[in-house]
């Protein structure tokens, strides 16, 4: 993706709404160089923006959609890129187990949403996702050796385990922040994106 506004759209997309830091936050991008794309796209009707916040108009998410084949034609026929994108599904579904338990718990026989004032139930949940990680680190890592920019989703990862591993939960899944889940979600949503694949829900 050598394409300034084909990435910076494609950060947007995987955001859905979001501001130019945010957006740069996972593209590798200078804030101040999505900020002046945002404006071009926007001057053209390619986006939406409210209160520092921008969103893809409809015309452009399905402009958005074709250009992946030719800017990521390079991933979606290198093999070694593939195989790894189908051993991240495989930690995928154990994440999303692992989530689910973490969202809810059982109490007399019945699943119930997790409060989480059981601190040792929490703990183990955690220490589940220290182990996930540690089995994912390898795909991580070689994600970012064929698309440097990727790298970003690797630290962010460890940074946000750390965070809830020292005691601040909500490091695990909350979604108004980059949460551990969140941000597997969208390295997920950006996978799928340039792969041209589509979420099994």
């Amino acid at each position: 993706m050598k394409n300034d506004m084909h990435l910076v759209l494609h950060g947007l997309a995987i955001k859905k709404h979001a501001t130019a830091e945010a957006i740069a936050g996972i593209i590798g991008l200078d804030p101040a160089r999505v900020a002046a794309v945002l404006q071009d796209a926007l001057a053209k009707g390619s986006v939406v923006e409210a209160k520092g916040k921008y969103s893809l108009q409809p015309m452009a998410r399905i402009a958005l959609e074709s250009d992946y084949s030719r800017y990521c034609s390079d991933l979606r026929e290198n093999p070694a890129f593939v195989k790894l994108y189908e051993d991240f599904e495989v930690v995928n579904n154990v994440l999303k187990a692992l989530i689910t338990d973490w969202q809810v718990t059982e109490i007399a026989g019945s699943r119930v949403p997790n409060d989480h004032s059981n601190k040792d139930y929490d703990s183990r949940i955690i220490d589940r996702l220290g182990d996930l990680h540690e089995r994912a680190e390898r795909v991580l890592t070689q994600f970012a050796v064929h698309l440097p920019r990727l790298a970003i989703y690797r630290d962010k990862l460890l940074a946000a385990l750390e965070k809830a591993e020292d005691g601040a939960i909500e490091w695990v899944s909350d979604a108004r922040i980059e949460s551990y889940h969140t941000l597997w979600f969208e390295l997920h949503e950006d996978l799928l994106r340039m792969l041209g694949r589509t979420r099994v829900e």
